[in-house]
């Protein structure tokens, strides 16, 4: 019976440290006062983040398309690398790119996979490429409202005002129960974005990464604001600009958009 009461007693203190490990992020907030005000606080933030971008409007936008013109940088300075794009999204997951006035190039993606289409046929995207493209979704203003903040064990942490293009801006993070993060700028006037960033570690060479993305020139229509320009960097270094020209919030993008076979034989045609 001692044996046994031993054995049983060691696997209640093995399951208590489980269960203590996963509920630590909630264990830590609910203990102290000044925690829990710092966390209602960002989820106030990230609650006017929304209601100045559309509200309902555009967190249920069935899909949308942006056009305009990207730009590449290397190390900040301009590649010459120009072209004007037709984007097509379907939230959460689905998007369709058209690349050059003539729209000769076609980006597709659908969950996690993606390819390039020309008249060539169709090739899976790069998996260097396609792992960017992926962090960055996942990381985006529209993952921070629709998985983040749903997110049961995420922290919620204030990191006060700062500057940001000369915008006062509230700057708030969001840690992930799996460890992840995610700071957002929001702007101490309009609560609309203005820098979304986020660190992650090369798996190859273990060095830590961030990535950045700033907002301007924002335009509701239908009831949604859209930032007109888009600056990326990547430790610092800007990468890519993207200027809109037009946007369109309609009903869901057809289906065929997104099927990678059926826009090989438009382009062969």
């Amino acid at each position: 019976m001692t044996i046994r009461r031993g054995i049983l007693g060691l696997i209640l203190v093995l399951c208590g440290g489980l269960v203590l490990r996963a509920q630590a992020p909630g264990d830590a907030a609910a203990g102290d006062p000044t925690a829990n005000a710092e966390q209602q606080k960002v989820k106030t933030l990230l609650q006017q983040m929304i209601q100045a971008l559309g509200g309902d409007a555009w967190l249920n936008a069935p899909g949308y398309e942006l056009v305009g013109r990207t730009s590449g940088f290397y190390q900040g300075r301009p590649t010459g690398a120009i072209a004007d794009f037709f984007d097509y999204r379907q939230p959460p997951d689905k998007e369709r790119v058209e690349l050059g006035k003539k729209r000769q190039v076609y980006e597709i993606y659908v969950g996690d996979q993606g390819w390039e289409v020309t008249y060539t046929g169709k090739h899976a995207i790069p998996k260097v490429e396609m792992d960017d493209y992926l962090r960055r979704r996942n990381h985006s203003v529209d993952a921070a409202a629709r998985i983040w903040m749903k997110d049961p064990g995420a922290l919620y942490l204030y990191g006060g005002q700062e500057q940001v293009e000369r915008r006062l801006a509230d700057k708030i993070t969001i840690l992930s129960s799996t460890n992840d993060n995610l700071t957002l700028d929001l702007d101490a006037n309009t609560h609309l974005p203005v820098r979304r960033s986020f660190e992650w570690r090369d798996p190859l060479y273990k060095d830590k990464n961030v990535e950045g993305e700033e907002y301007d020139d924002y335009h509701k229509l239908n009831g949604i604001s859209t930032p007109f320009s888009t600056t990326r960097y990547h430790n610092g270094d800007m990468t890519n600009q993207r200027f809109l020209y037009n946007v369109t919030y309609g009903g869901a993008i057809p289906a065929e958009m997104f099927d990678v076979n059926a826009a090989v034989q438009k382009l062969k045609k």
